[in-house]
Formats: C-alpha cells, structure tokens, sequence
C-alpha cells in the first residue's frame, strides 16, 4: 500500500495539470493555467477529484480546481483529466488554511465543498470548512454574490453551519434537507463521489446547501 501511494505521488508531480506549494501562481490561474478567462471553480478536499472532473465535463466553459493535501488521492482525478482530454481541470496540493496565499481575491468565482471532515470535536471546531475562520479566507478570495456549495453527509455539519451563518450578511439560495427529494434535481449534485456513494451504502441522507455572501 505505501508503494503504491509512493509510486502516485512521483507520478501526480509528473502531470501537466498537477501543482503544489512551490508553484507560485496567485494571480496567474488564467494566463498560466488555463490560457483563458473563463470563471474558476475551486473544490476544497476534493479527495480523488471525482466532483472537480465531473464539473469540469459538465461546464467546459468554466475551469475547475481540486484542491487537497493528498497527492495519491488526486492522482486519480488528474489522471482521468488527462486521459479524457479536460483542459479545464487541474489540482494543487497545499492546506486550504494557506488558500490565500495561492489565489488573488476575485480570482475565483465559486466554491465547492464536498463531504468534507465534519470535524465533531469541539476542540477542532476551527478546523471545520464552514468555521467563520474559513468563511472569512472565502469572503476575501470571492467577494460578494459568488456562490459556496456544501453537500454533506452530516446534519452536525450542516446545522453548524447554518448556525455560524445567521449573523452574517448572506443569502441562502437552496437549502436542500434531502437531495433525492428534489424532482428535477440539477446536474452538478448528480455527481457522485466515493464518499458519497459509501454513506450512502449506509443509508445516510445527503444534505445540500448554496449560498453566497451580499
């Protein structure tokens, strides 16, 4: 098992679409990256990248990154970009508590976040993607009326945060309790990952909620 992650690591640093903390590219996403203007959507913990590259197969027009501290994870998302021809995909290793230092206020027009760690420990309640900690760095990276997505497996986490945003100037545009109650439900929380597929094995509903700062 270590030999294997081992061997995706040196190979996740051999791809064309693949970065980490020693490329500086804030402020150059769409001049070095992507060669375009097109709108930049990032997925934070994206794990194997499966929403990252399924959003980008949705939206060709808008380029997508994955972002996570596992390199062996996102191997595999990296790898399916490349060997499905998605230019508008590409995935940096770093912490997302260093997201700032990697992309330029409005440099980013939306955020995903995707079953993340609910951290449940009142200790590591910081450490949660929705901490007001982490929905300052966002405000800072977006700005105003640039949408934030969070589908999660935990009613902790999304009581959390719906908590931690009452005192915030924020609008909430879908707030989904079940997702497979909704008819005509929108491609992009069609996407399935391995995360959500195993909770969902287990029974466990999946909660959705968009919002974005006014």
């Amino acid at each position: 098992m270590a030999k294997n992650k081992l061997k995706k690591f040196t190979e996740y640093e051999t791809f064309p679409n693949t970065f980490d903390a020693r490329n500086q590219l804030k402020g150059k996403w769409h001049s070095e990256v992507f060669k375009n203007k097109n709108p930049i959507t990032l997925e934070l913990a994206c794990g194997r990248g499966e929403y990252t590259v399924g959003l980008a197969q949705l939206y060709p027009e808008r380029n997508f990154v994955g972002i996570d501290v596992k390199a062996s994870r996102m191997w595999k998302g990296a790898k399916h970009a490349i060997e499905n021809n998605l230019p508008n995909v590409a995935f940096i290793r770093i912490q997302i508590d260093f997201l700032n230092d990697y992309f330029e206020p409005g440099e980013v027009d939306e955020i995903w976040i995707t079953f993340p760690d609910p951290q449940p420990q009142k200790p590591r309640e910081k450490q949660r993607l929705t901490s007001p900690v982490f929905l300052g760095r966002y405000f800072t990276l977006l700005g105003k009326n640039k949408s934030i997505n969070l589908k999660t497996d935990s009613d902790s986490l999304l009581k959390y945060t719906l908590q931690v945003l009452q005192p915030i100037p924020v609008q909430i545009r879908e707030l989904l309790l079940d997702i497979d109650e909704k008819e005509d439900l929108q491609e992009e929380l069609k996407i399935r990952t391995y995360y959500e597929n195993m909770w969902r094995e287990k029974g466990i509903i999946i909660k959705y909620l968009n919002f974005r700062f006014v």
